[in-house]
């Protein structure tokens, strides 16, 4: 079976402070790596009230040193707001304290809205240098060259895995050239899953850190005892991506019984459609909505992202998504023995 991971954005919820998100990452993190997840990932997002993961590599520091052996690294990091030689020395720090743990994926996009990227000090109006940005970052990774003046300390000779995430065929296109792994945003934005997929396999050219394309695919997973109770839970993301779409961005929101009677049907099927990869309910619903995605996508790896209102439930939600990925693996190796 394919590996499963974890997607987390540090969700600040009402009335609750950025203090205790960061401490229930780490709680989340323990209890993924108990559960046998992969890896777990967090992202960089700037002047959002609901997310506490902006200092992206910090979080990554301190969840690397609550946990022992799950990967932990960047979905992502946003490389137009950064040197790549200041990424460089971040992520050659963690993989010095954290060796073989730490991986690094890289977005395009400023993880902000325009004043706040200007606030980041980037040049909105300047050219896209991304896939020079991410060649020379590449660079500071390299063994130690005499002909090479600056360097990353920590960070030459230091083997850590660069990913590219995308949410369009840019990303896809960029991923196979330079022969990376690739992780596509089909959580938020699905439009372009399939012909990204697509792009990158078709396209994708070896190179030294890997020589096949490596496709992993995020979906967002809502597991609860009942499909009721799931589809209550999932009430609180669809409230945070309605709240963004007007403007109003801020900190989760509970959970409510009857999402139609505070939104209106135009607003709710446009969140629908961005929200249409996710498996949400009890443990039968998502595992018949997971085993079809992964058929739809043929991924090698999913990263589930399950944004709750409430931190138990959301454990106890990774912990459902862990039987149901098991049950898969049960599944596969009948069909396999058959």
């Amino acid at each position: 079976m394919i590996p499963f991971s974890v997607l987390d954005l540090s969700p600040i919820v009402e009335g609750n402070t950025a203090t205790q998100a960061l401490r229930n990452t780490l709680n989340l993190a323990q209890h993924a790596e108990s559960l046998g997840y992969n890896r777990y990932w967090l992202a960089e997002h700037h002047n959002m009230p609901g997310i506490a993961s902006a200092a992206t590599s910090v979080v990554i520091g301190y969840v690397a040193g609550g946990t022992q052996t799950i990967r932990v690294g960047s979905g992502g990091i946003m490389l137009p707001n950064h040197s790549p030689l200041v990424i460089a020395e971040q992520f050659g720090t963690l993989e010095s304290l954290y060796p073989g743990r730490i991986d690094l994926g890289l977005g395009r996009a400023p993880g902000s809205d325009q004043v706040t990227a200007r606030a980041l000090r980037r040049d909105v109006t300047g050219p896209d240098t991304f896939p020079q940005d991410v060649v020379e970052l590449q660079h500071y990774f390299q063994p130690n060259d005499t002909n090479q003046f600056v360097q990353a300390v920590p960070g030459n000779g230091l083997n850590i895995p660069i990913w590219i995430l995308g949410s369009s065929l840019f990303g896809a296109q960029l991923a196979a050239m330079l022969g990376l792994p690739y992780a596509f945003a089909s959580h938020f934005a699905p439009t372009e899953l399939m012909r990204a997929l697509h792009i990158y396999r078709t396209q994708f050219k070896p190179s030294a850190q890997l020589k096949e394309p490596y496709a992993m695919v995020a979906v967002n997973v809502i597991a609860a005892d009942t499909d009721r109770e799931g589809e209550r839970l999932f009430t609180s993301v669809q409230q945070q991506f309605l709240y963004i779409r007007r403007g109003k961005a801020r900190q989760m929101q509970p959970p409510v019984d009857d999402l139609q009677a505070v939104w209106p049907d135009y607003e709710l099927a446009g969140i629908e459609r961005v929200l249409s990869c996710s498996a949400v309910g009890s443990p039968e619903t998502v595992q018949r909505g997971l085993a079809s995605f992964i058929d739809q996508t043929q991924a090698n790896e999913l990263i589930i992202t399950a944004p709750i209102y409430d931190h138990q439930a959301r454990k106890h939600s990774l912990s459902l998504t862990a039987q149901v990925r098991n049950a898969l693996a049960a599944q596969q190796s009948e069909t396999v023995t058959l």
